[in-house]
């Protein structure tokens, strides 16, 4: 005897599964996709570094100030953050999404990312610097044009005679 099972059947236990689970990879594979999360060189960063570069600019990167800035522009007395979304929680941002799992671990994770930002913000204001922060959200193809020309413009208006 043969019974037939609706394929629909097995995608609503998947669906269900899923949502049990709460991760769709085990704790290994995740823990190994983490890892590869860098903090230094990331794509946008890059992009902003290659933009001054061709622009002009000199820099240092990852300076040894306040927060590590991504890049540091000494003649012009500025320094800039490139900010992840998720890591630094983009208010209103579509890639700025909480996990489901671990929620309260996270968003504590990222409160502290982001009382720190303000501490090393305020701190390099102090020291007279001049923070400019580029979100990873204005690099994305539809907007990249315009922030990378506003950063350009904010750090050449900067200039002290």
């Amino acid at each position: 005897m043969v019974f037939y099972i609706p394929a629909a059947y097995f995608a609503d236990i998947h669906i269900n599964l899923l949502f049990l689970m709460g991760d769709v990879h085990s704790k290994e594979v995740r823990s190994f996709n983490m890892s590869r999360i860098r903090g230094k060189n990331t794509k946008p960063e890059m992009l902003v570094r290659k933009y001054l570069f061709s622009k002009g600019f000199r820099y240092r990167i990852h300076g040894k100030l306040s927060g590590r800035p991504d890049i540091v522009l000494p003649a012009y007395r500025t320094v800039v953050f490139v900010h992840g979304c998720f890591w630094h929680k983009h208010e209103g941002c579509r890639y700025f999404v909480v996990p489901r799992t671990r929620t309260e671990w996270w968003l504590e994770k990222i409160g502290r990312n982001c009382v720190n930002d303000a501490k090393n913000v305020d701190a390099l204001r102090v020291q007279g610097w001049k923070v400019i922060i580029v979100w990873e959200c204005q690099l994305k193809k539809d907007k990249i044009e315009n922030t990378l020309a506003r950063l350009e413009r904010d750090i050449r208006s900067s200039v002290t005679n």
